[in-house]
């Protein structure tokens, strides 16, 4: 399934209230750069570390800073992402 997240200047990722509570229910994930892709793994919760999903405004849509695994290019802007099964993982494309 593809799916859109959302690049923000500040380095912000942000997730639809309906993607982060698919993918993300504990609130809390790892972002791994992998080449041309970063890769968003959920965490069971936050005790074991990993960047916390924030609530952005009723809706309940999510938003996390992650600047520090995006290239130097950072993207801005929305993106599509694809759940990936075999790896747990919602692959961003960030070139």
């Amino acid at each position: 399934m593809t799916v859109t997240v959302e690049f923000t200047a500040g380095g912000d990722l942000r997730l639809s209230a309906e993607v982060a509570a698919r993918y993300f229910p504990a609130d809390s994930l790892v972002a791994v750069p992998r080449g041309s892709e970063l890769w968003l793994l959920p965490l069971v919760g936050p005790e074991g570390g990993g960047l916390l999903l924030k609530q952005r405004n009723t809706r309940g849509d999510r938003s996390a800073l992650v600047w520090e695994a995006l290239p130097a290019e950072a993207p801005i802007g929305e993106r599509y992402a694809v759940w990936d099964e075999a790896n747990g993982a919602l692959r961003v494309d960030v070139r």
